[in-house]
């Protein structure tokens, strides 16, 4: 069985003492293959700092909603814009490790008062992954009306992901109807989590991924610890109850989807 964490960060501090070692065990544990997302410009090039060790690992790159702090102006949106694409046209990275931006979009649960720069950052994004033909990956969080309204008036040619996907019923379905895939992570197996079920039951076979999120959003049983792409197995075990499937099923089937959306070969 060959799982693929189609999302993690391992860029995060929290795997600073002992990152070498958890990604080893990481590769011990059925998990074949994951990959690592920024949420800023430093943690983007760490991002590709880290996956250009393992050959089974790949970087998302790109700019959250939520690390926003330093930008005041459109001056340092063009500019943050730059550096991205300066990562992706560089001769210091490997091209084929990155395969996607992100991860981006709109988070109004955190901060409301920076709306339009989200907005703006979120259309920004979308605008370099078409010149570079990459997909996207988008946070949205109580933001899900402006997210549907913006990627339908900025169509990305690659469509691309709902990462850590709100388990609403209008967003997932609107996502798929739009050609976008739909990645579910620990949340689902929490036993305040609504809907999850239902939303399960939702996605098509051939739109799903699964992600752990780590270190963040620890299923069940182990809620309240470090998170590791290791634990991807509870994710998929709860899809695989929800849909009467093998696990097995679950991760072949994920495993297909996350290498056609990502373009990996």
């Amino acid at each position: 069985m060959k799982l693929f964490d189609s999302h993690a960060h391992y860029n995060d501090e929290m795997f600073d003492n002992d990152r070498e070692e958890i990604i080893k065990k990481t590769f011990h544990n059925n998990i074949s293959n994951f990959i690592v997302a920024g949420y800023n410009i430093q943690s983007s090039k760490k991002a590709i700092e880290i996956v250009s060790n393992y050959k089974e690992a790949y970087a998302i790159i790109g700019i959250s909603p939520n690390d926003l702090e330093d930008i005041q102006k459109s001056e340092d949106i063009d500019n943050k814009i730059s550096e991205i694409e300066q990562m992706i046209i560089s001769s210091e990275y490997d091209k084929t490790k990155i395969v996607a931006i992100g991860e981006n979009g709109l988070d109004y649960y955190w901060k409301i008062d920076n709306k339009d720069f989200q907005k703006k950052m979120f259309i920004k994004q979308i605008e370099i992954a078409n010149k570079f033909s990459f997909p996207i990956v988008i946070h949205t969080r109580e933001a899900i009306i402006d997210t549907l309204d913006i990627i339908k008036k900025f169509p990305v040619n690659k469509k691309g992901i709902f990462h850590c996907c709100p388990l609403n019923r209008e967003l997932v379905k609107e996502a798929i109807k739009l050609g976008y895939y739909i990645s579910l992570s620990g949340v689902i197996t929490f036993k305040n989590s609504k809907n999850a079920n239902e939303i399960i039951e939702m996605i098509p076979e051939d739109r799903l991924l699964i992600e752990t999120d780590s270190p963040y959003l620890t299923p069940e049983p182990l809620r309240g610890t470090r998170n590791n792409c290791i634990n991807v197995k509870y994710v998929a075990q709860k899809i695989a109850d929800v849909k009467k499937m093998q696990i097995e099923d679950v991760a072949k089937i994920t495993y297909l989807n996350t290498l056609k959306i990502f373009n990996i070969n």
